[in-house]
């Protein structure tokens, strides 16, 4: 919370228990004078935000109590009863914990050496597009560039926090009204649309989100990849995303239709697996019912879409690279692919496949489809989340076979599925996110140094670049290194 959030709710905290006292020294105007120059602060200084309407109702309240203290006898007594007995309890309780799960977050201030700048590109790829029922829709992609930045005026325009399409993609996701998340507004970024690219070239890194998600809700984890020289292509699969913003004014939110139409009947895929990591089946006797089962879920064709679109954007950068506000920015020999969840598995999907892709991240993601039966031929890293013993592990029997280069197996202790994105900055309570215990700030600094550190390594060939101290550096961090098939 910020800091005049806390004055004003410390001060609603108490001054019911010590107004009176106050009043034995002080006159009444003076109280309320300084309990409505708290609230006017607050408003004033950092806004109005639905999340304190509880406390303002309080404060409103305390008001009307403090200036009836003169009232008589029988006024003061059922209005101090209906204070402190019912509306005070009622009121505080939710003052406190919205702010608190739903707060005015700080985003981690990029380490690297330059500023960020962002940009969106509009592309229509004139393929069919599946998920909709208009035979003459083409599938349109809206991507937002992150990209380093020579240093930024004092006063220039941050970016704001996720574009107002997302936001309602997400609102409606959680039956919210869009109005819900307009206390995103004051969260601050390290982000500056439309600044120049920082003089010579860099490495291009294409981020594939997760399914579902908000495809620009990787603040923390992108600004950090430009901040350090590289060019982060983020991807918005249309329909597939909470919500894509169109040049046009038009929007394209979550299809949750077409969700359940390729979901259904999937159980009868994915339970042979469940039942395999169940039942008493060691690895050998339980990886040919996996290898059967992944070619088949459904999600396989949502990342060979994924890949598609990628694909697609790979094709137009040779001419981005040669007019434009990228303009001779991009090393297109020095291509690499991250993703998270779903993303994840596409982007192993791609550095499998493309050959342009000198280099691959999955985060967090189940690679499905036929890596199974094959190596990648480039260096990859898997950074996983702690899932529970219990937890299905698909992809130890996807990654079973994993490169002819160099292949990374690392996870966060303490961490949960979304901690790669900036949900637990948004929402730091654990039990409502599925995130891990670990200090959401920590986990993001290990996230962001090892993929810097590998892309780096393995993009870059900055041969002074040791991955594998990062183990050191952090207790939480598990990380193995393979060559071939022979640990390093």
């Amino acid at each position: 919370m910020r800091l005049f959030e806390i004055i004003l709710l410390i001060t609603l905290t108490l001054l019911p228990f010590v107004w009176k006292r106050l009043a034995l020294r002080f006159s009444p105007k003076y109280i309320l004078f300084g309990l409505l120059a708290v609230v006017v602060l607050q408003l004033v200084l950092e806004g109005y935000r639905w999340q304190l309407l509880p406390a303002y109702v309080l404060a409103v309240l305390l008001v009307i109590r403090i200036y009836t203290a003169d009232a008589s006898k029988a006024f003061k007594v059922s209005v101090l009863s209906v204070l402190r007995f019912v509306l005070f309890p009622v009121l505080l309780i939710p003052a406190w914990i919205l702010p608190a799960a739903l707060p005015v977050f700080d985003l981690p201030e990029p380490r690297g050496a330059y500023a960020v700048g962002t940009d969106t590109v509009y592309v229509n790829t004139n393929r069919d597009e599946p998920i909709t029922a208009d035979p003459n829709d083409t599938r349109k992609l809206v991507l937002k560039i992150w990209y380093p930045a020579d240093s930024v005026a004092t006063n220039a325009k941050r970016d704001s926090y996720v574009d107002s399409v997302s936001r309602v993609g997400f609102a409606n996701k959680y039956g919210l009204p869009a109005s819900a998340l307009n206390y995103l507004d004051y969260v601050k970024t390290y982000a500056y649309p439309k600044v120049a690219v920082a003089q010579g070239s860099f490495p291009v890194l294409l981020f594939s989100h997760g399914y579902g998600s908000k495809a620009t809700g990787y603040y923390a984890l992108l600004s950090e990849l430009a901040s350090q020289g590289y060019v982060v292509i983020n991807m918005n699969h249309t329909y597939e995303s909470l919500g894509t913003a169109f040049p046009n004014g038009e929007a394209a939110y979550f299809d949750y239709a077409y969700q359940q139409q390729i979901a259904a009947d999937q159980m009868q895929t994915i339970t042979p697996i469940q039942e395999a990591f169940k039942g008493k089946l060691d690895f050998e006797q339980r990886h040919p019912i996996v290898r059967d089962a992944i070619q088949d879920y459904f999600e396989n064709d949502i990342q060979n879409r994924w890949v598609t679109d990628m694909q697609n954007i790979l094709d137009l950068l040779p001419e981005w690279n040669t007019e434009g506000f990228l303009k001779g920015s991009m090393r297109l020999n020095q291509l690499g692919v991250f993703g998270h969840s779903v993303g994840g598995g596409a982007a192993g999907k791609l550095a499998l496949t493309d050959e342009r892709i000198r280099a691959g991240v999955n985060l967090d993601g189940i690679q499905w489809g036929t890596k199974i039966d094959t190596v990648f031929q480039k260096p990859f890293l898997y950074l996983s989340a702690d899932w529970p013993t219990e937890h299905e592990d698909i992809n130890s029997h996807v990654y079973r076979k994993k490169s002819t280069d160099y292949f990374y197996e690392a996870k966060i202790l303490n961490t949960g599925h979304p901690n790669f994105m900036d949900i637990p900055f948004m929402i730091p309570v654990a039990s409502l996110t599925g995130c891990g215990s670990i200090d959401p700030e920590l986990g993001m600094e290990i996230t962001t140094k090892l993929v810097t550190a590998f892309f780096d390594r393995h993009l870059r060939h900055k041969e002074d670049v040791d991955i594998e101290a990062l183990k050191a550096e952090f207790e939480l961090l598990e990380l193995k290194a393979f060559k071939g098939d022979s640990v390093q």
